[in-house]
């Protein structure tokens, strides 16, 4: 069977997170596109996600910040950021009230309690990676990944797949800076974010969308 994934949206940010808050302007269906594409392919992409003005006064913080090699139980190896300023300004920013209906509008999962989040980063021949796995622990209902890099990188494609068969259902290179990828979690589901080549780091902020009862 030849290999079909997923195509991202092209449009452009209907939906947005800045300073200024929660920016909300869909074009005529955009809403019900969004939410067929989540249900075909588990997976979808929101162009700058995040406000590029803010993400500028972010990264700032972010070149200045301290980074250590993070283990994750033998699933993938990354160098992750330490508890700061710029990770405090993501995740009181993402942790939006008024955004969660509008995600559980678009990926159909129960209401949402929190964002759980943290900034890494996959250095070329750094000796990072990660493995097929599917969060599946904690309340974790929804992935998301932002791109916080504002130079492409080669590789570091996210990819998702069916557990049972090992059919490729999406795969997408995340370089636009402000970008976010959505992607369900489930138990039938696998991710992964292949090996990052050439010479620029992959950097983003990762986590979950978590229901009631998460620590």
């Amino acid at each position: 069977m030849p290999l079909v994934l997923g195509q991202d949206s092209q449009v452009g940010p209907a939906l947005q997170l800045g300073r200024a808050g929660l920016a909300w302007s869909p074009a005529p269906g955009e809403v019900e596109r969004l939410r067929g594409e989540f249900q075909r392919q588990s997976c979808i992409r929101l162009p700058q996600f995040l406000e590029p003005a803010f993400l500028g006064v972010v990264r700032g913080h972010i070149d200045r910040a301290e980074f250590y090699q993070r283990e994750h139980h033998s699933i993938g190896l990354e160098s992750c950021m330490t508890t700061n300023h710029a990770a405090g300004l993501l995740h009181f920013l993402v942790n939006n009230r008024t955004l969660f209906p509008f995600l559980e509008g678009i990926t159909g999962c129960a209401r949402i309690q929190d964002f759980d989040g943290r900034v890494y980063r996959m250095l070329p021949g750094g000796g990072h990676y990660d493995t097929w796995h599917n969060d599946m622990t904690e309340n974790r209902m929804v992935g998301m990944s932002v791109n916080l890099g504002s130079a492409p990188y080669g590789g570091g494609l996210f990819q998702l797949r069916y557990k049972a068969s090992g059919q490729m259902i999406h795969e997408a290179a995340n370089t636009g800076f402000g970008d976010a990828i959505l992607f369900r979690l489930d138990y039938s589901l696998q991710h992964r974010v292949t090996n990052v080549e050439g010479s620029v780091s992959k950097l983003a902020y990762a986590g979950w969308f978590r229901s009631a009862g998460g620590p």
